[in-house]
């Protein structure tokens, strides 16, 4: 076991108290496929498209690039933490957050990344980026022995 796992708060949905700063903010630990989902890309979807919206009643959409003023404040904004937790998503996968690169590569990159995040199982049990998010899969004296 390395030290970074063996110091590392728990974090588990439903038995310990869920933080948005460490979500949003942190690239330490692990998410599941449910947090990813429900707690960031469909929010994320959701509040593009209002403020886009938003942005057309106000006139200050443009047509040409395809944003407004108030959609590209918020994507600038969400830039830090969308990548922190795409890093916490391949952490659960057991990968290093450097897959967030794999976006890049055009077309495939993104298909990759989606099905790898959003559809795809992160491991059972702990991994070496902390312990699982589901407290029944949580053997807390594996990871800190």
């Amino acid at each position: 076991m390395t030290d970074s796992v063996m110091t590392q708060t728990p974090v588990a949905s439903g038995s310990q108290e869920f933080s948005w700063k460490w979500f949003l903010l942190s690239t330490q630990g692990r998410i599941s496929r449910s947090d990813y989902w429900l707690r960031f890309f469909l929010p994320y979807l959701a509040i593009t498209f209002v403020l886009l919206f938003i942005d057309m009643g106000l006139g200050s959409y443009d047509e040409r690039s395809g944003y407004g003023l108030l959609s590209t404040i918020f994507l600038i904004a969400a830039i830090y933490p969308s990548i922190a937790i795409t890093i916490k998503r391949w952490h659960d996968r057991d990968k290093s957050g450097w897959w967030v690169l794999i976006n890049f590569v055009p077309l495939i990159g993104a298909i990759w990344a989606l099905v790898e995040n959003g559809f795809l199982k992160g491991t059972d049990g702990p991994n070496r980026f902390g312990p699982s998010r589901f407290a029944s899969e949580q053997n807390l004296g594996e990871v800190f022995e």
